[in-house]
């Protein structure tokens, strides 16, 4: 079972299998964001950093080769390994650990509750609102982190 993640983190994957001989892991992430294992990336795991130094896409993954990770045993080992790192600054993109538990305010000032969850969505991601409504990130205007998220959305939706 994965720890929590530590103070100010956000957990971006997970290491899977191994794969070959050296000491290559299959990375599975929990982001969308692919550059998060470019080489000389320091992640964060419960045994310490972890440094990549070869990593590709590989079918629904990332095949990573990590510092001081060269044999199959030690690959075996870092299984199942949670991986962290700090937060990337980009002023359009909604996190999840910024909207979790923010009272969603429509255009019109009216209150919907607190988001509980982000639900991925190939069109866009969903806020999940306590009382069960979805509100399409796309339509977020303005979050301040943790205690409120803007909508502008269509009459009707909520």
């Amino acid at each position: 079972m994965a720890e929590a993640a530590p103070d100010g983190l956000l957990e971006i994957g997970q290491v899977g299998k191994p794969h070959g001989l050296r000491g290559d892991v299959m990375v599975h992430l929990s982001t969308n964001r692919p550059e998060r294992m470019d080489v000389g990336t320091v992640l964060q795991s419960e045994r310490g950093p972890m440094t990549v130094i070869r990593s590709q896409s590989h079918k629904k993954a990332h095949l990573v080769h990590f510092e001081g990770v060269e044999s199959r045993e030690a690959a075996e080992a870092a299984r199942g390994l949670t991986l962290w790192a700090e937060p990337i600054e980009d002023p359009d993109v909604v996190w999840a650990h910024e909207v979790i538990g923010a009272l969603v305010v429509d255009q019109h000032g009216a209150e919907h509750g607190p988001v509980v969850a982000m639900e991925a969505n190939p069109a866009s991601d969903l806020l999940v609102l306590e009382a069960g409504g979805l509100v399409p990130v796309r339509f977020v205007v303005e979050v301040i982190p943790g205690l409120r998220v803007e909508v502008d959305v269509p009459d009707g939706l909520l």
